[in-house]
């Protein structure tokens, strides 16, 4: 098979024009074509009202010497050997193995950690602490519409994990020399979701779709044997002598193994302090704070593909931006959610949290992403766990801006850019539930979070036309776009300090999203398979 990269045509393109592009650049005839396999479509949008499609195609021949042809190439990088993406398992689990890993937390990492581990034989036990993913749905959205949160069971805890009540956003920009994030992906469409994202180069799912799916795939671990059991937190890791011997669980029990994955996420503020106190080295990260910034939809649309805007090739139109201001800081936006809606993501009582959300189709009127400013770990002396009571004073006091009531705090970015009081928001409805307080958002960051905001605004407006219109909507605050810490780990992907701990996911550092999860999950569950084969 050959593949041949940046194949470049017309946004309206006519539906022979693939066919057309490869027996004109391959200068072979129809009857030598098999099948053209769309492996990734893009686009390049640079010049909004010239839009093309960008793809990379995989070429089936009959009747031609692949190896003669590919050598009238050989100056021609876009012509190669299509690679082998097929996904190999590493170990199959012999059928006397008596030791059964742990899985702690059931996120994008934890649940391809079993999914995988389960598919090779080696049965793990998940403990997850919230619920089963459609009684999690029940709590979060009781919460949205009630102001009752369950603080195991919300947009944070639960199975699936944060992931599940996002855009469902399926790219990463980790390098994947493996195509372990085709296996990912593959394993999504397996379990119900659209065959496109496969192919396309900003892949998305959605709320509705993702909690369908997590239930599919949790439903194949426990076929495969796995178990699965939720409402079951892990009090403390067992260690001795450096080496993990099991967890006890919040009722007392314990479970043995020598083989533990924590992929806890990014909110387990209770783990982290418990892993710290055992001992298991972990060390401060740079995370972001900010606020949610809400724009029209069709706005953002027409900056982007000017009159291609609805075009269903595109979709709604995302963006992605960075600022460096003159303080040192930068500015960015973040979890860019088109035809979404910002949610309360709190998992403690008596804070707030914002966090974006859309469904597959991205038809909500306003587009919504985090406009956060970086915090390093020289910001708190590079304690593990200041980032940490940074996040949770900087929630608490948006609680009590908010009313005291899960309600947000929000403001139109005119008022915030010229530092007045916040007043009754016009045109651009927050989408934010329960509510919104409108008030000033001065007082809801650190002052150089706010200076850089207002210096990165206007800037990002000279990239997008309208974006710091004065009627756009800023809620705040977003606190939790990546873990503060990082539970350092080896080449073994076992902690630097505790042998049969295997950090991973989002939780851990190493990851930033659904699809680098997963990757970062197959790739613990080889780990951990590779080492009980070693072990037994």
């Amino acid at each position: 098979m050959i593949r041949i990269n940046q194949v470049k045509l017309p946004l309206d393109h006519s539906e022979d024009a693939l066919q057309n592009y490869v027996l004109s650049t391959l200068s072979i005839i129809e009857e030598q074509l098999v099948d053209i396999h769309v492996f990734k479509r893009g686009y390049d949008a640079r010049k909004k009202n010239q839009i093309f499609l960008i793809y990379t195609l995989d070429i089936t021949l009959q009747d031609i010497d692949e190896d003669q042809l590919l050598g009238n190439f050989e100056d021609n990088h876009n012509i190669r050997v299509s690679p082998d993406t097929e996904y190999k398992y590493v170990a199959t689990a012999p059928a006397d193995l008596d030791e059964r890993p742990i899985v702690i937390g059931m996120g994008p990492c934890g649940l391809f950690v079993a999914l995988i581990l389960a598919q090779m034989g080696f049965k793990p036990i998940v403990l997850e602490r919230g619920k089963s993913v459609h009684e999690r749905a029940k709590d979060t959205f009781r919460f949205w519409r009630t102001s009752e949160l369950n603080t195991e069971s919300n947009v944070q805890f639960g199975e699936g994990g944060a992931g599940t009540f996002s855009d469902g956003k399926l790219y990463s920009q980790v390098k994947d020399p493996g195509f372990l994030g085709l296996k990912v992906k593959t394993e999504f469409v397996a379990a119900g979701a659209p065959a496109e994202i496969i192919y396309v180069s900003k892949p998305h799912i959605g709320t509705y779709k993702l909690v369908t799916m997590v239930a599919q795939m949790r439903n194949q671990i426990i076929e495969l044997g796995g178990d699965i059991r939720f409402d079951t937190r892990v009090d403390e890791i067992n260690i001795e002598d450096g080496q993990v011997t099991g967890v006890t669980l919040n009722g007392g029990e314990v479970i043995s193994s020598k083989h533990v994955v924590a992929a806890i996420g990014h909110s387990a503020r209770d783990t982290f302090q418990m892993l710290h106190d055992k001992g298991v080295h972990m060390e401060a990260q740079s995370f972001s704070i900010g606020f949610r910034v809400e724009h029209k939809q069709e706005m953002i649309d027409q900056a982007r593909f000017g009159k291609n805007a609805g075009h269903p090739l595109l979709g709604a139109a995302d963006y992605k931006l960075v600022h460096h201001c003159k303080n040192g800081r930068s500015v960015y936006s973040f979890c860019m959610c088109p035809g979404g809606v910002v949610v309360a993501a709190t998992s403690e009582e008596h804070a707030v949290v914002t966090n974006g959300m859309s469904q597959y189709s991205r038809s909500e009127r306003n587009a919504n992403s985090a406009i956060v400013v970086g915090i390093s770990p020289e910001d708190f002396n590079n304690d593990p766990l200041q980032g940490i009571a940074l996040q949770r004073k900087l929630e608490r006091n948006a609680y009590v801006m908010g009313g005291s009531n899960y309600d947000a705090p929000a403001q139109m970015v005119g008022d915030f850019l010229a530092g007045g009081k916040g007043k009754p928001f016009e045109n651009i409805e927050p989408s934010y539930k329960p509510n919104v307080k409108m008030t000033d958002l001065s007082d809801a960051l650190p002052d150089f979070a706010i200076e850089a905001i207002r210096e990165a605004l206007p800037a990002f407006a000279k990239k997008i036309r309208g974006f710091d219109s004065k009627d756009a909507m800023l809620t705040g605050v977003e606190t939790r776009t990546s873990s503060p810490v990082q539970i350092k780990r080896g080449a073994d992907f076992q902690s630097i300090n505790t042998k049969g701990l295997y950090p991973g996911g989002e939780g851990a550092g190493y990851a930033g999203g659904i699809l680098s999860a997963g990757i970062d999950g197959i790739k613990i569950a080889e780990a951990v398979a590779l080492d009980m084969l070693k072990n037994a």
